[in-house]
């Protein structure tokens, strides 16, 4: 029973934390929950090793819940397929699930609380996800999201002029390239890396995406038809 009792307490801090970890959740769900629909501006770098792509000047629109479309200025986005559906309010907007608080760790400087979170239904895409959240501004600043089709996804978000909508100015989007593909069409450069040695080619490699947002106009209607 004593060895029990010590079990318990050393137990306890720990799930007390995990108690309140959705009532987090629901706070920043709040936030950014203000954001129906935006159109956006920004810059897009896409840093892949078999892309030779120039920095692009693109356009963003988003309408509650899920829906997503970028496009640059010449018509075609090097976004990896299944990413564009990977936002905040997908995994914020998860019905059944568990969660648990794992520790804080700094992200940009930021203290910030490292949410897991364990969809329980077999119809969500999203398989698992880990959030840090900065706990004073109710911001996710960095997420790992893991997918059933399209596989795994960081993104890292920097915050300024547009925190108070939980909108970033800058977005990171790594993923792996390992099964990457271009959409159909389409003909670019490519460094197939040739002339690199063999070894350094083999295993999975890390492509990035990143993306600097100029300019936001929220909630002024977006028509479904921009996305067809």
């Amino acid at each position: 029973m004593r060895k029990l009792l010590v079990f318990a307490a050393i137990l306890l801090p720990a799930l007390l934390p995990a108690q309140d970890v959705k009532e987090l959740l629901q706070k920043v769900k709040d936030k950014y929950d203000q954001v129906k629909d935006y159109t956006a501006e920004g810059k897009l770098k896409t840093n892949v090793l078999f892309i030779k792509a120039p920095v692009a000047t693109v356009k963003i629109w988003y309408k509650k819940p899920d829906k997503i479309k970028i496009k640059n200025e010449k018509g075609v986005s090097f976004i990896p397929k299944g990413s564009v559906n990977i936002n905040m309010n997908n995994v914020l907007g998860l019905s059944n699930y568990e969660a648990i608080v794992s520790g804080t760790e700094k992200v940009g400087g930021t203290d910030c609380k490292v949410i897991k979170i364990f969809p329980l239904s077999d119809e969500d895409n999203i398989s698992r996800a880990t959030l840090y959240v900065d706990e004073q501004q109710l911001l996710v600043k960095r997420s790992v999201i893991s997918t059933r089709e399209n596989g795994t996804y960081e993104l890292v978000m920097q915050y300024k002029q547009y925190a108070a909508y939980g909108l970033p100015d800058k977005v990171e989007l790594t993923f792996n390239t390992r099964d990457y593909k271009l959409p159909k069409g389409i003909s670019i450069d490519y460094d197939n890396g040739a002339d690199k040695d063999k070894k350094e080619r083999t295993g999975p490699k890390k492509g990035k995406v990143e993306i600097v947002y100029t300019k936001y106009t929220i909630n002024k209607g977006v028509p479904d038809s921009i996305f067809n």
